[in-house]
């Protein structure tokens, strides 16, 4: 009989490097059972989804619907505890302007937009594009995953583009770049972030660790 706990399935469809999550998953939920997966069915079998992502939305989109992570991940937000973050936040929307315009998951109303080549603060001052580094995330909503996490904590991002959803009532947590944006949204059993908790120390580990205790709904 397994001494673990809990099956945590962290979806592998070849995009970007997914050891640092999976080890930061480890490191929070010792006796959690952590596999990195490309099969579909380890989905099902799983007690809570982590759906990650960087690169382009096309090519991401293309293998998600190879390997059958498009029906997994809709049926899994049906039934388990599911954490999106950075590209796999935002192949849950609608639609996507990258690659020339990207028909998403639609699982969550909304569209993927750029920040713009010539992103600019309110006084003028010019943005680098894509938006890095550490940032402040305000939270909207009372949320399990915000337990322990201090309000406007930083996180650590890296992206070019960011979510716009159709509900404002999903919106969990925003983040100011240029002008406000979606850093974060809740539904059902679904939390997805643009930021990347695993990298992103104190905050992104209780927010993982706050996940791996989760119920959903």
């Amino acid at each position: 009989m397994s001494d673990f706990h809990n099956r945590i399935a962290v979806l592998d469809y070849g995009m970007g490097n997914l050891h640092s999550a999976a080890k930061a998953l480890e490191h929070v939920a010792p006796n959690d059972h952590v596999v990195v997966t490309s099969d579909s069915l380890e989905v099902d079998r799983a007690d809570r989804v982590v759906f990650p992502g960087v690169g382009a939305i096309r090519d991401c989109m293309h293998e998600i619907r190879r390997l059958g992570f498009d029906q997994a991940v809709a049926k899994a937000i049906q039934e388990k505890p599911v954490l999106a973050i950075c590209v796999g936040m935002q192949a849950l929307m609608t639609h996507s302007e990258e690659n020339e315009g990207v028909d998403c998951l639609d699982l969550v109303a909304g569209e993927v937009r750029y920040f713009g080549a010539d992103l600019r603060e309110a006084a003028g001052e010019r943005l680098k594009v894509p938006h890095m580094g550490w940032n402040r995330v305000h939270q909207q909503v009372d949320h399990p995953l915000w337990q322990g996490i201090t309000q406007d904590s930083r996180f650590y991002f890296v992206h070019s583009y960011y979510v716009e959803v159709d509900d404002p009532s999903v919106v969990a947590g925003t983040c100011h770049y240029g002008g406000q944006f979606t850093a974060a949204l809740c539904t059902q059993n679904l939390f997805a972030v643009q930021f990347h908790p695993e990298k992103s120390h104190t905050a992104g580990l209780q927010l993982l660790r706050n996940f791996v205790a989760w119920d959903g709904n």
